[in-house]
């Protein structure tokens, strides 16, 4: 039998009914995929829900940023930085013992483990590096595929929301059409996600070329880059659009708490098919758990989640 290498001392058995098995299909929790009262916090909220602010780059409000705006005329990084500071007093009011001591519990293992201290770090620079050297073909070659199907660059930059609030530029390679941002309103009816993320299976937007580098993740590559610049880690949740953000509920600002990753649980586990606030609960068990064992398993089952392209799109 495959030791559980998500176990810790301590372990609260209900939490962990959010994490897939090792070997299988995603585990299946409690109707909890979407439909819950906007605002609503869970009766028993995972890893403590509450933002946490313990001088570790973690509450800072991201700074203002002119031109960053929600369409109703204010600034969304003011509205993450307000967001981000009125859930401490919400989450508090609803937060039990038991999510605290586990909040304490996980902040010590933090301070003591010398991964999550420095080791993950140097994990971060020596993966990303080395996937750089390997994939740099493969990234030739997709830039020249898409220079020769559409006009407009190579490189697709976004604005996305990192650790602790702060929002940062995200590369991928482009697999749309240029300016596709522009057109996101008018496909808003065919969103095939709950919660406030915006998928559809064949969007129109989408190049031919830009459908193979999706369902293949070759466009994720230029996230490597990221991961150098310290934006980024090679395991952690994926990180969101502002939009996004200002619409999370209180404990769903705790997956801000480390930094974004190009993988995670929610990428092992199904992806798109993985219901919004499942996907939300998988980020803060990942964080709750976090581990040089538990990364490597993440990245080690990327591979095969990679090429059956479940869920990819």
């Amino acid at each position: 039998m495959e030791p559980d290498i998500l176990a810790t001392p301590g372990d609260d058995l209900r939490a962990r009914s959010t994490l897939p098995a090792l070997g299988g299909s995603p585990a299946v929790t409690p109707p909890t995929n979407g439909h819950a009262a906007p605002g609503a916090l869970p009766a028993d909220p995972p890893v403590g829900a509450r933002p946490e602010r313990n001088g570790n780059g973690n509450g800072n409000g991201a700074p203002a940023r002119a031109g960053t705006t929600n369409g109703h005329g204010g600034h969304l990084d003011h509205e993450i930085a307000h967001a981000w500071a009125a859930a401490d007093g919400a989450a508090v009011a609803g937060m039990s013992a038991a999510s605290a001591a586990t909040m304490v519990e996980r902040d010590l293992r933090a301070a003591q483990s010398f991964y999550l201290r420095s080791g993950k770090r140097v994990m971060d620079l020596v993966g990303a590096s080395v996937a750089l050297v390997l994939t740099f073909p493969l990234l030739l070659l997709a830039a020249l595929a898409i220079k020769l199907e559409s006009r407009g660059p190579v490189l697709y930059r976004s604005t996305r929301i990192g650790r602790g609030g702060r929002p940062f530029t995200f590369l991928k390679l482009r697999s749309m059409v240029h300016g596709a941002d522009l057109h996101r309103h008018r496909l808003s009816h065919l969103n095939e996600c709950d919660g406030p993320v915006f998928k559809i299976n064949r969007d129109p937007r989408v190049t031919r070329v830009g459908r193979f580098l999706r369902v293949t993740s070759i466009d994720e590559i230029p996230q490597f880059v990221n991961v150098l610049l310290g934006q980024m880690s090679m395991v952690g949740p994926r990180p969101p659009i502002p939009e996004e953000v200002v619409q999370y509920e209180p404990w769903q600002l705790r997956r801000l708490d480390v930094r974004p990753g190009i993988t995670c649980l929610w990428q092992i586990s199904g992806r798109s098919r993985i219901g919004f606030q499942e996907w939300m609960r998988l980020d803060l068990e990942y964080i709750r758990r976090q581990s040089l064992a538990l990364d490597m398993n993440i990245l080690i089952r990327t591979v095969p989640a990679v090429l059956s392209r479940e869920g990819a799109y």
